[in-house]
């Protein structure tokens, strides 16, 4: 590779770190997730969303005008053929507190689940529990979870169009115990930028299909959606992100969360009906200077 190459490729890896360091920054501030004191549990899987998620947090700790711990939890779910020894020896050179909690959840799921269908929602939920039981014991008083701009996207679609509902993956919510609080800080990282990043880091990542479980084909369909459609639409894909961010509850159709019911003439509310009029929308969503329409302006690095 030649000097002015290997510069350039350089510039472009410095680019895209300090775009999602700046990104992680900005939704952990948006959302608060992370206060002083904060014992953080990160959640490695060894999939390239939770290394770079880790290595997020850590530079954040480093830069962050308030003091935080972070440690790593890893389930060891004894599938067949998972490489156990490959993030302890990963996290062993990351100065970091780590625990490999190992629970045969595998056994469990393939003495329920009949042979051909998929485990995922058990295999889920069982490591969920795990996780939370695990954040009690190491006194963890949020759960960092890998999930992406991407993810919050699919989930939005496979809850329209499967579950009827305008619901997608929140960036901070408490845990279906009530107990934690589970954040996403990677919420407004492309998976584009991420896989990037994880292959220029050499992450050792370890694949997801160990169980041999079924893919979720409603979330791949959903995937192949929206992929080509940033192919053949570029900025449709940050458009919906924006969208998810300025919801107009009087526009929809909830009377739970509007009340339509009491409602009178003479009140205007977000501008009233202008169904009639000729919408004002440009022919292509506008995206910024950057490759990509960044939803923020901070630098946090």
């Amino acid at each position: 590779m030649s000097h002015s190459v290997q510069a350039k490729a350089q510039h472009s890896l410095s680019k895209l770190q300090k775009r999602l360091r700046r990104q992680t920054g900005q939704a952990v501030m948006d959302f608060n997730m992370i206060e002083e004191g904060d014992r953080i549990m990160v959640c490695l899987s060894g999939g390239k969303d939770s290394y770079t998620l880790l290595d997020m947090l850590q530079h954040l700790q480093r830069v962050a005008p308030i003091k935080f711990d972070l440690f790593v939890v890893n389930l060891d779910q004894k599938q067949p053929g998972f490489p156990e020894h490959v993030l302890p020896a990963y996290l062993d050179t990351q100065n970091i507190e780590y625990k490999i909690v190992e629970e045969d959840t595998y056994s469990i799921v393939t003495d329920i689940i009949p042979e051909g269908k998929t485990t995922c929602s058990l295999c889920s939920r069982l490591r969920r529990g795990i996780l939370y039981r695990t954040a009690n014991e190491m006194g963890a008083t949020k759960i960092a979870l890998g999930h992406h701009r991407d993810d919050m996207i699919e989930t939005l679609f496979l809850n329209m169009f499967y579950g009827g509902k305008l619901k997608s993956m929140p960036t901070k919510l408490m845990s279906d115990n009530g107990e934690h609080m589970v954040i996403r800080p990677l919420a407004y990282c492309k998976e584009t930028d991420i896989e990037q990043y994880a292959v220029s880091q050499a992450y050792p990542i370890i694949p997801c299909n160990l169980c041999g479980s079924q893919e979720n084909l409603q979330r791949k369909h959903t995937k192949a959606m929206l992929a080509q459609w940033d192919i053949e639409h570029p900025g449709r894909i940050e458009s919906i992100f924006t969208a998810m961010q300025n919801v107009v509850p009087s526009h929809l159709a909830d009377n739970e969360l509007f009340d339509f019911t009491n409602l009178k003439t003479g009140e205007v509310i977000d501008g009233g009906d202008i169904a009639l009029d000729k919408p004002d929308i440009p022919k292509q969503p506008v995206l910024n200077d950057d490759e990509t329409a960044d939803v923020v302006t901070i630098n946090l690095s």
